[in-house]
């Protein structure tokens, strides 16, 4: 089906509240209280913002990138150890044990991400209906540019729900290029029920699609947007991500083409234009409940009355119970954290690592339930330590062992936490400069999410881990099922 049963009430009220997902939500109610009915939904200037919130609301829903999407693309590697053996925080996806009726993950996620995406779809068309009001009172002479920023913002926002769900349920594009089955681009507004069939896109057509939507909102977006330009998108944001993208699908040398726009040639590594992104001298501060200086480009914000749901908060996850998690999973101790090209004062280890009886755990999310404000951790979307390894990789694929600014990008990151700089003497060809970038992503990026893109673009085998098996890039299992609730209503779709 297009989404879960209870979006289909989209065209009969247009919601502008800003709850999330969670077990006791109720969004079965046909005109919630904090609904406005569509027809006069665009009628002034707040009530369009409010729309433009409920964007983001959806998007960070605990079930997708408000929490389980970033906890699902690390369990299934090789860095976590499942402690719990509980289905609902992702212990089939840790074991490799999903089926099509996998509730808590397959059919959730997506869900979830396609709940977003007709949030936003439902947006696009509702500015398209009205582009007449804009122009006159209440709304200000400048409004039109106003709006078409918002536009933008929902249009990256689409980008980045679709390229979230193609790295769980589609072949990658580098297996064929693209031409292996994606996902159904579904891009109409649904605001009634039927319009269920529809055929799955190309990994290329909806790569298409992503970079069409991220060209857009780079174009429109304006250059800041809102006091702390972490919880809204802008025009560096959109670049951002388009890298990640554009990595993804082994356009190396576009990816250069695009980070140079947030690089400079040299150190000091600041965004020349739009937010000043740079580095933070401590990683720590990046993750504290207001994200410390610029280095967080995007990132989904919880506060006490709207957190992400039971069982859905990344603290929950990662935070041993001494320290108001769950205990969810703890570090693998003999994953990356025991890599000795790090040093044991590296910040990443020493800093955002915790240990309660010699089990290591991960603290990079700080808010558990015995914070003052539990489960408040925003939830990362991308940071400039990213953009910068994403343009390392690419110089080293594109120049070779003898990029000098690959590895100026690369010590940068790694240096910031204390580890050792690498010298050209550390690297002897192209592959070794390449694996220190594969291995620097895995601890910088322990507990985003990332690890799972980062294998899957690869087409590099889900390591074993304990006593699971590793999964072959061959294999049916190394992509995820399509849910068995799309199955049932959309005659048109196809298995994985």
């Amino acid at each position: 089906m297009k989404t879960f049963n209870y979006l289909l009430t989209l065209g009969l009220t247009v919601s502008l509240g800003l709850g999330t997902f969670s077990c006791s939500e109720d969004r079965l109610d046909v005109q919630p209280k904090t609904d406005l009915a569509s027809e006069v939904a665009f009628d002034t200037p707040s009530r369009v913002l409010g729309q433009v919130n409920n964007m983001y609301d959806y998007m960070k829903a605990g079930a997708f990138l408000g929490g389980r999407y970033q906890v699902y693309g690390d369990i299934r590697a090789d860095d976590f150890i499942n402690r719990t053996s509980n289905l609902v925080t992702g212990a089939a996806v840790w074991q490799h044990t999903l089926t099509e009726a996998s509730q808590n993950d397959v059919i959730n996620l997506w869900g979830a991400g396609y709940a977003a995406i007709n949030q936003i779809n439902v947006f696009l068309a509702g500015v398209a209906a009205n582009s007449s009001k804009f122009s006159a009172a209440p709304f200000p002479a400048d409004y039109t540019t106003t709006v078409n920023g918002y536009v933008a913002e929902g249009r990256m926002l689409r980008a980045l729900a679709y390229y979230s769900l193609l790295q769980y349920y589609a072949r990658p594009y580098t297996d064929g290029n693209g031409s292996k089955p994606g996902l159904p681009l579904r891009l109409q507004a649904e605001t009634e029920l039927g319009n269920n069939d529809l055929a799955r896109s190309t990994v290329a057509q909806v790569y298409d699609q992503i970079l069409s939507d991220l060209q857009f909102a780079e174009a429109n977006l304006p250059l800041s947007n809102s006091a702390s330009n972490v919880f809204r998108a802008h025009r560096n944001a959109a670049i951002a991500l388009r890298t990640r993208v554009l990595l993804s699908m082994a356009r190396y040398a576009d990816v250069v083409t695009e980070a140079n726009k947030l690089v400079p040639a040299t150190a000091p590594f600041k965004a020349p234009t739009g937010v000043a992104h740079e580095l933070n001298s401590s990683l720590a501060a990046v993750f504290a409940p207001t994200p410390g200086g610029t280095e967080m480009i995007l990132a989904f914000p919880f506060t006490t009355q709207d957190q992400p749901g039971t069982q859905n908060q990344l603290a929950f996850y990662y935070l041993p119970n001494a320290q108001g998690g769950g205990q969810e999973y703890s570090l693998n101790p003999a994953g990356v954290i025991a890599n000795t090209g790090f040093k044991a004062t590296d910040a990443r280890l020493a800093t955002l690592v915790t240990r309660v009886s010699n089990v290591p755990y991960l603290r990079k999310y700080t808010n558990g339930a015995l914070a003052a404000n539990p489960y408040t951790d925003a939830a990362p979307v991308i940071r400039y330590a990213e953009v910068l390894l994403n343009l390392a990789e690419a110089l080293a694929r594109t120049q070779g062992v003898t990029s000098t600014r690959a590895l100026e990008l690369l010590n940068a990151v790694r240096t910031r936490s204390g580890s050792d700089a690498y010298t050209a003497a550390s690297f002897t060809s192209t592959f070794s400069i390449i694996d220190a970038i594969l291995l620097e992503r895995r601890l910088e990026f322990l507990g985003e999410g990332l690890r799972n893109n980062d294998l899957m673009r690869l087409q590099l085998p889900i390591p074993a881990k304990s006593t699971v098996s590793a999964v072959q890039p061959s294999a049916t299992l190394y992509i995820w099922p399509i849910p068995s609730t799309e199955l049932q209503t959309n005659t048109l779709i196809t298995r994985n």
